[in-house]
C-alpha cells in the first residue's frame, strides 16, 4: 500500500460507496416501515415517509456515481497510470480481473437500485429494490480482500454477510438519525416513533450479532491468527481503529435501547423523543467513521501478506 493522492482518492470514493449505500438500505428500511401510514397526505407520519424516499433516491444516485469513480481510480491503481489515462484501460479491466467482473454485479445492482428508487412503490418494485440492494452487496463484497479465495468461497459468502449486517445497522442509524426520525418528533407522531424505535432496535440487534461474527472470521483471516499482524501493520491499526468505533457505536446503541427506549415507551413524552433521536444522530455519526475506516481496510495490505 502507497498512501499517495491515488490512494487516498481510491480509500474516499470506497468510503462514499459505503456511505451510499448503507444509507440506501437503511431508507428502504424506513420506506417499507413507513409505508402505510405515510401513503395518507394528511398523516402525521407523512413527511418522514417522504424524507425515506428523498433519501434512498439521493443515496442511490450517489452510489452510482461513486462506483464509477471507484472503478477509474482502481484502473489507475492496476495499470499504473495516471488518472486521466485510466480511461484507455477501463474496458480490460472490467472484462479481464476479478475486480471488474465483481464491480459489474455491484453497478448492475446499484443501476436497478437507483430506477427502483424513481419508480412508484408497490409490491414488484420492492421486490426487485431488496433483490438489487443484496446484488450490490454481493458485488461490493467481490472488490475486497474476501475474493483472493475465489469467487466461489465461503470467506466471500460471509464477507458479503458482513457487508449486509453493517450496512443495515448503519443504514438504520444514518438514515434515522439524520433523514427520517427527527420528522417524528410531533406529538401526534409519538407512537409511530415508538414503534418505529423498536423496529430500529430490532434491526440492528440482529445485524450487530452478524457483523461481529463474520468480523472476527475477515479478522482472523486478515491477520493469519497473528497477533504481531494486527500491531504491527497499517492494516492492523486501522483495524483497531475500526473496532474502537464499533465499541463506541455499540455503547450509544446500547444507551438507546436499555434507557432511552424504555423511558420513551414509558411516558412517551417530547424530552424522551428527543433524547431518543439525538442519541441515534450521535451514533449515526461515529457509524460513518466506522464505514470510512472500512474503506480504508480494504485498501490496505493484510496483516498476514506482511508477515509473509
Amino acid at each position: 500500500m502507497k498512501a499517495d493522492w491515488l490512494w487516498i482518492g481510491q480509500v474516499a470514493m470506497a468510503a462514499l460507496v459505503n456511505v451510499a449505500y448503507a444509507f440506501a438500505l437503511g431508507s428502504a428500511f424506513y420506506g417499507a416501515w413507513l409505508d402505510k401510514d405515510g401513503r395518507t397526505p394528511v398523516s402525521p407520519v407523512r413527511l418522514a415517509w417522504l424524507r425515506a424516499q428523498r433519501s434512498l433516491r439521493a443515496a442511490a444516485l450517489v452510489l452510482v456515481v461513486a462506483l464509477l469513480m471507484w472503478l477509474l481510480y482502481e484502473s489507475a491503481s492496476i495499470s499504473g497510470e495516471p488518472l486521466p489515462g485510466a480511461f484507455g484501460v477501463l474496458g480490460t479491466v472490467l472484462a479481464q480481473t476479478h475486480v471488474g467482473h465483481a464491480w459489474s454485479v455491484a453497478f448492475a445492482g446499484a443501476l436497478v437500485l437507483l430506477g427502483c428508487a424513481f419508480a412508484a412503490p408497490g409490491v414488484v418494485r420492492d421486490g426487485v429494490l431488496w433483490l438489487a440492494l443484496v446484488a450490490t452487496a454481493a458485488g461490493r463484497a467481490g472488490l475486497g480482500h474476501a475474493a483472493d479465495a475465489g469467487f466461489a468461497s465461503a470467506a466471500l459468502g460471509l464477507h458479503t454477510l458482513h457487508v449486509l449486517s453493517a450496512s443495515a445497522w448503519g443504514g438504520v442509524v444514518m438514515a434515522g438519525g439524520l433523514a427520517v426520525l427527527p420528522a417524528l418528533g410531533t406529538s401526534t407522531a409519538r407512537g409511530v416513533l415508538i414503534r418505529t424505535a423498536g423496529q430500529v432496535s430490532s434491526v440492528a440487534f440482529f445485524a450487530v450479532g452478524f457483523m461481529l461474527a463474520t468480523g472476527v472470521f475477515d479478522a482472523v483471516r486478515g491477520s493469519g491468527g497473528s497477533y504481531e499482524a494486527i500491531v504491527a501493520s497499517t492494516w492492523g491499526r486501522v483495524l483497531l481503529l475500526k473496532a474502537a468505533l464499533v465499541a463506541l457505536a455499540l455503547l450509544l446503541g446500547g444507551f438507546n435501547r436499555l434507557v432511552a427506549m424504555p423511558e420513551l415507551r414509558r411516558a412517551a413524552s417530547t424530552a424522551a423523543a428527543r433524547r431518543f433521536v439525538n442519541v441515534i444522530h450521535l451514533e449515526a455519526i461515529v457509524m460513518i467513521g466506522v464505514l470510512v475506516s472500512a474503506a480504508a481496510l480494504a485498501h490496505s495490505m493484510p496483516g498476514y501478506v506482511l508477515q509473509g
